[in-house]
């Protein structure tokens, strides 16, 4: 175990790493320099997420290297947003960085958010003006996400931008405090509120290998933004239900009224059917909602531990 130094840690890097065995390297030497930049006085604490490469020897062997190496290694794949979690509860820093270990967020961005920190601000986080080597579809569905995020919550989440940023130590204390189990950081950062901004920078485009988000773990990722902010998905399914309760009503009256009035019983199988699957539709897609509220209820009642270390120098 690396004891850890009774001298202030004045910055702290924290980056979930997922298979990323092969930029490693780079990443610790661009990390490493941009800090330097700033302060002799750092740590650069790396989550291994669960990673099926070499990842967990790279960073072992970058910490027996460099005594501001620290690693925590996890038993399984936990998520991206439970190992930035693990970061923050064992980093020392006064201000934090979190980044992510593909290097589409350049280190070299890390000195202008230290210098908007510096003005007096707690919370910097990095906006993309640019996302180099995405396809059009990431772009867009990047884009819908966070626009619909912002009008379906009233917490005030900035647009085009991820977790990297920089929050300060109190930020980071108050993040603690907030126990829930389906982690969304942008969203609790921004609902905590304290002096915020923003740094422009271009993203760019992945070196080595695949991202670790699939289409799945994107919409599971939006759906525990949504809901950890939002109670508007359970109005919609109010509103639909008062809706197509109030228009099946409209067309029994009518049915009525035909039969009775204008002696013309209304028949006919497929508007039955059509009917019957739109409601049946409706209803299901009611249940799934109030479903996915219930579940994460579920997951916080329980109370297990967010995450589980296999392996870790930092004592």
């Amino acid at each position: 175990m690396v004891e850890p130094s009774n001298s202030t840690i004045v910055l702290s890097i924290v980056v979930p790493i997922f298979n990323e065995e092969q930029i490693l390297p780079e990443l610790h030497s661009r990390l490493s320099a941009a800090a330097q930049s700033i302060t002799a006085k750092y740590e650069i604490v790396f989550v291994n997420d669960g990673s099926r490469d070499h990842s967990m020897d790279v960073l072992k062997l970058l910490a027996s290297r460099d005594e501001r190496v620290y690693y925590i290694g996890f038993s399984r794949n936990f998520g991206h947003q439970i190992a930035v979690t693990a970061g923050l509860d064992r980093c020392r820093g006064k201000a934090v960085i979190i980044i992510d270990g593909d290097l589409q967020d350049p280190p070299e961005v890390i000195p202008q958010l230290y210098s908007q920190y510096q003005e007096g601000y707690e919370v910097v986080y990095a906006r993309r003006s640019e996302r180099k080597g995405e396809t059009w579809f990431k772009k867009f569905t990047a884009k819908m996400f966070y626009r619909v995020l912002r009008k379906s919550t009233s917490i005030d989440i900035p647009i085009d931008t991820g977790d990297f940023r920089l929050i300060d130590r109190k930020v980071v204390d108050a993040l603690k405090l907030m126990p829930e189990q389906n982690k969304f950081l942008r969203g609790q950062i921004a609902w905590l509120g304290f002096r915020q901004t923003e740094v422009l920078f271009s993203r760019d485009k992945r070196k080595y290998g695949k991202t670790g988000y699939s289409l799945g773990k994107m919409l599971h990722f939006a759906m525990d933004g949504i809901t950890s902010f939002s109670d508007k998905p359970l109005k919609l399914v109010t509103a639909m239900g008062f809706t197509i309760s109030f228009l099946s009503f409209v067309i029994i009256l009518y049915a009525m009224y035909s039969h009775f009035i204008l002696l013309r019983t209304i028949t006919g199988w497929t508007s039955l059917i059509i009917s019957s699957m739109f409601i049946g539709g409706v209803q299901l897609l009611s249940i799934g909602i109030i479903g996915e509220y219930i579940s994460r209820m579920n997951k916080n009642i329980l109370n297990r531990p967010l995450y589980v270390v296999d392996s870790t120098n930092i004592d």
